[in-house]
Formats: structure tokens, sequence, C-alpha cells
């Protein structure tokens, strides 16, 4: 294994984020000229402006989130981080990995006995003509470096996950 491996998810372009925030700005814009010109506006439209500003930040944190996510793999360990949190477990630590399908490929979870950390791998996703990357690319290389790392040898299934754990029973 190399000195230290560094992996980055693919970002997603920010167009959607600046959509959202402009579609909120004009709708905010709009119900207060209405205010001034017809009276008070009801309190629905004003929560349907809330709600598009709750949908903007939402996505602006997924964009902060992303932009600050790494794994780094090292001879001691993996570590993770993403600007919200941060989790540093050593090989020896790592007791069992999880590999769970979803609509945007597979996500993995990996878990200590006192923290555990996920993270999706590579996928893409069209969008008309567009294709947009999703995940951490090496995700793949990623798994395979933990699960020899930490020996997990132990295969298991179940409704499609699938678990990874040590031959000595530390699969849950």
């Amino acid at each position: 294994m190399q000195p230290s491996q560094e992996y980055r998810p693919a970002l997603a372009p920010r167009r959607g984020e600046g959509i959202a925030w402009l579609v909120t700005l004009g709708l905010v814009v709009s119900l207060i000229l209405a205010g001034h010109r017809w009276g008070p506006v009801p309190g629905s439209y004003w929560a349907l402006a809330g709600l598009f500003g709750l949908a903007a930040s939402a996505i602006s944190l997924s964009n902060w989130v992303d932009r600050r996510s790494v794994i780094r793999l090292d001879a001691e360990g993996i570590s993770f981080e993403n600007g919200l949190r941060s989790v540093r477990l050593t090989w020896p630590e790592v007791q069992q990995v999880a590999v769970f399908p979803t609509r945007l490929g597979r996500r993995v979870q990996v878990c200590g006995a006192r923290s555990s950390f996920g993270f999706q791998m590579a996928a893409e996703i069209r969008l008309g003509e567009r294709t947009i990357q999703t995940g951490f690319v090496g995700g793949q290389a990623i798994l395979e470096t933990i699960l020899e790392r930490c020996g997990l040898d132990r295969r298991v299934e179940r409704n499609g996950v699938t678990y990874y754990g040590r031959l000595d029973g530390t699969l849950r």
C-alpha cells in the first residue's frame, strides 16, 4: 500500500443551487411587491417561500459537505472528514463493513466499536442529454483496501445488503 491515499467525491455542478436561490429570491421579492400593491399576502404564500428557502439551504449544505469530504487511507488506518464530522479508525478497529444498494449506486458503511461513517460509491446519473457523476470515484478501490487491510473475509448477504466481517465472529 502506498504511504497515504486520498479520495474525494465527484462534485455536482452548482447550477441547481443557484437556480434554487434565484427562485427563492424571486418569490420573496414578488411577495413583498404584491404586499405593497394589494395589501397583506396570505401566510400560506410566505410558508411556500420558506419551503423554497429551506430547499435551497439544504442544497447548499449538501454541496458544502461534498466539497469538504475526504477519505484518507494510510498504513495505520482510515479517516473520513466531511466538514460536519471527523472519524479516524485504525485497521484493527474496523469491525464490519456493509454495502447497501441505493437508487444512486452503492453506499458503504464502515463500522468500528465507537464510531462509523458511510460514503457513496461512484455512480452516474443521466439527466436528459447530460450525465452527472456522484459519489467517490475511487469507491471500489476504497472498499477493496478496507476489506484487505482489516481482514474482513467473512461475507453475508441479507435482503440485498452485503455485510463483511472477520471469521472470528465480529459480523453482526
